[in-house]
């Protein structure tokens, strides 16, 4: 299916470009997330007649978003989970549990916006994780794990 980009998709394209996507990826996600419209010649048009605006609406997110960047960047988030005695955790800390310590030090971010390399962390101690509130803008976060024991 081709599909017009209404925003920058990672590892697919920029603002405005008609690329060609997989039929349930375009109905599935990039058409209810409003990331994508059908590249009909009706919907190009349409979109020719609104792209400044649109240009101007990512723009001021991808700003909204250095601005948050420039705001984490360099912070450390402390989390709390139970541990043995050798330092490894009784299960582990995940995206999630990441996204809601920043959200609690007042940074609205998502889940799907921390990114974990090497997985969940299993074991105590510091660790550099990242997290992507745009696409262009990329944060190293420290994460302290501290172990707790019964």
């Amino acid at each position: 299916m081709q599909v017009i980009l209404l925003e920058k998709v990672g590892n697919l394209g920029n603002l405005g470009d008609v690329v060609k996507v997989k039929d349930g990826y375009a109905r599935n996600f990039l058409i209810p997330t409003k990331s994508a419209r059908r590249a009909t010649p009706v919907a190009i048009k349409e979109f020719e007649a609104k792209r400044a605006e649109l240009e101007k609406a990512a723009a001021d997110k991808l700003a909204t978003a250095q601005a948050l960047g420039d705001k984490m960047s360099g912070r450390t988030v402390h989390i709390t989970q139970k541990a043995g005695v050798d330092g490894r955790l009784f299960g582990s800390v995940t995206n999630n549990d990441i996204a809601e310590a920043l959200t609690r030090i007042d940074f609205k971010i998502a889940k799907a916006q921390v990114r974990l390399p090497n997985g969940p962390l299993k074991t105590v101690g510091e660790h550099v994780v990242s997290v992507a509130p745009h696409t262009d803008v990329i944060v190293d976060v420290k994460v302290v794990v501290v172990g707790e024991t019964d």
